[in-house]
C-alpha cells in the first residue's frame, strides 16, 4: 500500500528538526490526547459492562426468572401440570411476599418480607450461596434471615429477637391493627448488593402466609429456567395458557433500571469519544503546519518526479502513524487499568482517605469491571477512523501547491 520512499518520508516527518520544536510539541499532545481518550473509553466501558453483569447476576440470584400471580384467581394444580408438559426445563416453587416493618433494639425499618419454600432447592439457592451466619436448617418456624446491612443498622445478630409487622390488619377490641409477631434471627446473609442486604427479610413460607393472613390459595409461583435471558419468551407462552393470571419476569421488574443503564452507557461513549476527536484536531493542525514548513521539500520531491498521490500518502501516513500508535498505547494502558481498577480504588481510598465508591449509592461493595473484546475492537476501529480523517484533510492541500513558486527564490 505504501512504497519504501513514502515510508521513509513519513518516518522523517515523525522526527522533526530542532528548529521545528513546536511541531514536536503538537505531535506529543496529539499522541497523549488520543492515548488518554482511548484509555478512558476502555476503562469507562469496562466499568459499565461490569455494572451490568454484576447487577444482572445479583438480580438473577435473588429474583425468580418468572413469577405467576393468581390475580384473584387460584393457581391450581392443573395449570402447574400443563406448564411442566409444555416446558421441559422449568422448575417451579411456591412463594408469597409483601411489605412490612421490622422492630429491633428500639429501631424500626421498612422491609420486604419474602416466604421461602424450604422443600424446594431452587428457592433455597439464593440463601445457600450468601448465608454468612447461621445455616439453612434454621429457616424454620418463627425464625428469620436478615441481610448484613439490616443487622448492622438495627444492631442484630443470630439469636436476637425481633418483631415483624405486616401490612395485613387483624380485628381487635381496639379496632383494626397491623398484624405483628415475634421472631428469632436464625441467619444473616450478605449478597454484596446494598439494597438487598438492608431491605429483605426471609421467612419460611408458612410463617409468611400467617403474618399476612393468607392461605395456600394465595401463593404465587416462582419459575426458574436454564437460560434466564429467554424469560420473556417463556412469559408469553405461559400467559397464553391462562390469561387470568398475571405473569412477569425478572427483566420486567428491572426494565427501567436496565434501560437507564443502557442510555447512560451510550451517552458516556459519545461524550468520551469527544476527547479522541479533540485530540485528532491536533493531528490536523500539526500536519497543516508541517506541510506549510515543508513546502520547499515538497516542491523538490515533485521536481524529482514523485507524484502528488505519493507525497499525500507519505504525509497521510505521518498523521495516521501517530493515531495508530496512540490508539494502541491507549488500549494497552486502558486494559491494564480496567483489570486492576479495584486495587487502584482501594489504594486511592486508603491513601487519601476517600470513599470513592460508596456502596449505598452504587448498590455494590466493589467496583466492577468487565473488559469486552467487542468494546475494545469498536474503540480501536473508531479511533483509527478519526485519526485517518484527521490525517487526510490537511494533505489535500498538497495537490494545490505550485512547485515553481516554492522554488522561485531558491
Amino acid at each position: 500500500m505504501f512504497t519504501k520512499a513514502e515510508r521513509l518520508i513519513s518516518l522523517r516527518n515523525l522526527r522533526p528538526k530542532k528548529k521545528e520544536g513546536f511541531l514536536k510539541v503538537i505531535s506529543i499532545f496529539s499522541f497523549l490526547g488520543i492515548t488518554l481518550g482511548v484509555a478512558i473509553l476502555i476503562i469507562v466501558m469496562s466499568v459499565m459492562n461490569g455494572f451490568k453483569t454484576d447487577l444482572t447476576n445479583k438480580i438473577l440470584g435473588l429474583n425468580p426468572h418468572i413469577v405467576v400471580q393468581g390475580n384473584n384467581y387460584q393457581i391450581d394444580e392443573k395449570f402447574m401440570s400443563e406448564l411442566k408438559k409444555i416446558f421441559n426445563d422449568i422448575r417451579i416453587s411456591k412463594t408469597y411476599s409483601g411489605e412490612g416493618i421490622v422492630f429491633g433494639n428500639e429501631n424500626a425499618k421498612g422491609i420486604i418480607i419474602k416466604g421461602v419454600d424450604t422443600k424446594n432447592k431452587d428457592s433455597l439457592n439464593f440463601l445457600s450461596k450468601n448465608v454468612i451466619k447461621g445455616g439453612l436448617s434454621n429457616l424454620k418456624k418463627n425464625k428469620v434471615f436478615i441481610g448484613t446491612e439490616l443487622s448492622f443498622n438495627l444492631g442484630l445478630d443470630v439469636g436476637d429477637k425481633i418483631n415483624l409487622m405486616s401490612s395485613a390488619f387483624v380485628s381487635t377490641p381496639l379496632g383494626g391493627l397491623p398484624k405483628q409477631d415475634t421472631f428469632v434471627v436464625g441467619g444473616i446473609f450478605n449478597t454484596g448488593f446494598y439494597e438487598f442486604d438492608q431491605n429483605l427479610v426471609f421467612l419460611n413460607l408458612a410463617d409468611t402466609l400467617a403474618i399476612f393472613e393468607k392461605n395456600d390459595e394465595d401463593k404465587n409461583l416462582e419459575i426458574y429456567i436454564d437460560d434466564p435471558m429467554k424469560a420473556n419468551l417463556y412469559k408469553n407462552k405461559i400467559q397464553n395458557i391462562n390469561k387470568n393470571y398475571f405473569v412477569y419476569t425478572w427483566s420486567d421488574l428491572n426494565k427501567t433500571f436496565f434501560s437507564a443503564l443502557k442510555v447512560e452507557r451510550n451517552v458516556m461513549f459519545i461524550i468520551l469519544t469527544l476527547i479522541v476527536i479533540v485530540a485528532a484536531f491536533n493531528i490536523i493542525s500539526g500536519l497543516t503546519i508541517l506541510i506549510k514548513n515543508k513546502t520547499k521539500e515538497i516542491a523538490i520531491l515533485k521536481t524529482l518526479g514523485l507524484s502528488n498521490k505519493s507525497i499525500k500518502k507519505s504525509f497521510f501516513l505521518t498523521g495516521f502513524t501517530i493515531g495508530f500508535l496512540a490508539t494502541s498505547t491507549g488500549i494497552f494502558f486502558g486494559f491494564i487499568f480496567a483489570k486492576n481498577i479495584e486495587k487502584i480504588r482501594n489504594f486511592l481510598s486508603s491513601t487519601f482517605n476517600l470513599d470513592i465508591f460508596p456502596a449505598d449509592v452504587y448498590f455494590l461493595e466493589r467496583l466492577p469491571s468487565e473488559t469486552s473484546l467487542n468494546s475494545i475492537v469498536l474503540i480501536f476501529i473508531f479511533s483509527l477512523i478519526i485519526s485517518a480523517l484527521a490525517s487526510y484533510l490537511p494533505v489535500m492541500a498538497i495537490s494545490k501547491m505550485k512547485t515553481f513558486r516554492a522554488l522561485k527564490y531558491d
